[in-house]
């Protein structure tokens, strides 16, 4: 029996998952919106387990643009602490990752396949459909004007033949910015909740 006055708090080293269930879009996109989060998850989808200084040398990697060897200890220690202090306990608490402080492993649960969906949303270093589409068409309309005064070498192919190429080219990337969406139609169908 203790004491009174002399009660001791409990503290735990990492909060409880919460159910899978329990976890609401916002909550998601909320952790899905750090980089470093998010390139914990997608080295998760890849491996199975890690130890927390293999994957704070990828996340450094990923964050630097390098190769995992070519990451500094600077950038990897700096990634390691801002996961072992923030990023893994907040996956942990979500339930997206199980971590174990003391082995000092990070394995992903069984929501890992569902949270690909949002991942391949939320993408890290791509560019934006409306930048592509608007630099194509920057290109295109340069063709038709150094075509229009036949400036060689563009002078050798016909007009009618850089149309075809054009139009082509919108086609073929509407066509691949169709199937790269086709799958992600988060919510189209369901009525929203009351």
């Amino acid at each position: 029996m203790t004491p009174p006055g002399l009660e001791v708090e409990q503290f735990s080293e990492a909060p409880e998952p919460e159910e899978p269930g329990n976890l609401t879009e916002e909550v998601l996109f909320e952790i899905l919106a750090n980089p470093r989060r998010r390139t914990v998850l997608r080295e998760l989808s890849r491996n199975e387990t890690y130890e927390i200084g293999e994957l704070a040398e990828c996340v450094a990697a990923a964050e630097n643009g390098t190769a995992a060897g070519g990451v500094t200890r600077e950038d990897r220690k700096s990634a390691y602490t801002a996961l072992q202090q923030l990023h893994l306990p907040k996956l942990h608490s979500a339930g997206l990752v199980v971590y174990d402080k003391d082995r000092g492993t990070v394995e992903p649960t069984l929501m890992k396949e569902e949270i690909n969906i949002y991942l391949d949303v939320v993408r890290g270093n791509d560019i934006p459909w409306h930048e592509y589409y608007f630099a194509l068409g920057v290109v295109s309309l340069l063709l038709v004007v150094v075509a229009a005064f036949d400036i060689f070498p563009f002078g050798l192919f016909s007009d009618i033949g850089w149309a075809t190429l054009i139009v082509l080219s919108f086609l073929i990337s509407a066509m691949l910015h169709y199937r790269s969406h086709a799958g992600t139609g988060i919510g189209i169908g369901q009525k929203p909740e009351q």
